[in-house]
């Protein structure tokens, strides 16, 4: 019912939506050489297990490119799921992650940890080993390398709390800076860009990993046996004796003033990304880049000055995911999207907020880099004014309505409305039958 209602109220975002589901069918299909291949099969198979998300977006890759960064990403969620298995002993898992770059060459090897399809991944890795052996060796050594530099990261850090904002940067460089240092190597590798800066590279990584920090609050903390806090006590210790504090009720005026300086630090990245994607001239890495960069920059709108993220996952809508995709082409495109966001964060500042003058003069200067770009009037359908109003709305306007207006919004949409959408949603329900969205 939720996903009708969705479609009722967005009905301009049914045909990317449809697309969507339509590739991730195809991506299901598109697989003969994969089956022939047991461990390309797998690897393909569990990549669309443990992010089908990501399964969509590698698909904008050239396909020279595909089978390495389908690797990577395997290789670094096996790493993560070591770290984040927290029912073994810190002592079991250090050793492990240390030396977990040296079993790439072990087609014997597994680890068993973690649960559900990532378990999976772990208990057969001698797949994922067997696929690695295959790579071109520029390529295998770029992924030894930062596995290597990840995994003693990684160990560093379950000996060691995340205290201060140096701390947080430094955990954040290792679990995924380094990341997007990698697939800039491999870009390298490829012959399809130039190397870019470490530090760009690095920064692309980062924006991703605190927009993801900021999300899991909940889910880390409530983690059991043992709750992990990688919010910096630098920042949260402002406002509460304990992070914890944050995800009842009575403390959610100064949660949400943490939060805010969360989101603000995270803006602190933005404009390297900006910069870097700017530079990226493969029209499929382009994509590959901009697509999960506007889809968090995004969450970090729908997340500042939102008590919701205390109260479980808060996340973009997936008929909006699904529009980025589809119409993200160009760099005007990404500007585009960057300065509406950052409207929209704007237009949520409380004057009042501890940190809103840093954060106004951080959206500000964001907002300043898009116009100088000279490029905000080059938008395609999806980065309209229109888009802007629409996606203001959605974030942070429509669940606050009474049901007497939405029900107005909603009866006063065109005649042709209700008819197209039933007729639309009738083949996405057969196609949904085959297929799960992502």
């Amino acid at each position: 019912m939720g996903m009708i209602m969705e479609i009722m109220r967005h009905p301009d975002e049914l045909y990317p939506l449809m697309k969507l589901i339509l590739s991730a069918k195809l991506v299901e299909m598109k697989t003969p050489v994969w089956l022939s291949q047991p461990h390309w099969a797998f690897c393909y198979a569990t990549l669309r297990k443990v992010s089908r998300s990501f399964a969509l977006v590698i698909q904008q890759l050239p396909s020279d490119l595909r089978d390495v960064v389908c690797l990577y990403y395997l290789v670094l969620r096996a790493l993560d799921t070591v770290e984040d298995d927290t029912c073994l002993d810190t002592e079991i898992r250090v050793p492990i992650l240390r030396k977990f770059y040296c079993h790439f060459y072990d087609p014997e090897w597994h680890f068993s940890c973690g649960t559900m399809a990532f378990k999976v991944l772990m208990d057969q890795f001698h797949h994922v080993s067997t696929a690695f052996l295959e790579l071109g060796k520029n390529y295998q050594e770029v992924i030894k390398d930062i596995t290597k530099r990840m995994g003693e990261g990684m160990a560093k850090f379950l000996c060691k709390e995340v205290e201060t904002i140096e701390d947080y940067n430094e955990y954040c460089h290792y679990a995924a800076g380094l990341c997007g240092l990698g697939l800039s190597k491999l870009f390298y590798a490829s012959g399809r860009e130039d190397l870019a800066p470490e530090s760009l590279s690095i920064s692309m990584g980062l924006f991703l990993q605190k927009i993801s920090i900021i999300r899991d609050y909940l889910e880390d903390i409530n983690e059991v046996p043992k709750c992990r806090m990688f919010w910096p006590r630098q920042i949260w210790s402002k406002y509460a004796n304990k992070l914890e504090e944050f995800k009842y009720e009575e403390n959610s005026v100064k949660a949400v003033q943490c939060l805010n300086e969360m989101v603000t630090d995270a803006l602190l990245h933005a404009e390297d990304c900006l910069i870097y994607m700017s530079n990226v001239r493969d029209p499929g890495l382009f994509r590959f880049c901009a697509i999960p960069q506007i889809i968090n920059m995004g969450n970090l709108a729908m997340y500042y000055n939102n008590v919701e993220i205390f109260k479980g996952v808060v996340e973009m809508r997936r008929g909006l995911c699904a529009k980025i995709i589809d119409q993200t082409r160009t760099m005007a495109d990404v500007y585009r999207s960057f300065f509406d966001f950052c409207c929209i964060m704007e237009s949520k500042v409380d004057r009042d907020d501890p940190n809103a003058s840093t954060t106004l003069k951080r959206l500000e200067s964001i907002s300043k880099t898009c116009i100088n770009s000279g490029t905000l009037k080059q938008r395609s359908v999806i980065f309209t004014s229109h888009f802007f109003l629409e996606i203001y709305l959605s974030l942070s306007v429509y669940d606050s309505l009474s049901s007497t207006r939405k029900f107005y919004i909603f009866n006063h949409q065109p005649e042709f409305i209700i008819p197209f959408l039933i007729t639309s949603f009738l083949i996405m329900l057969a196609i949904h039958l085959s297929t799960k969205i992502p």
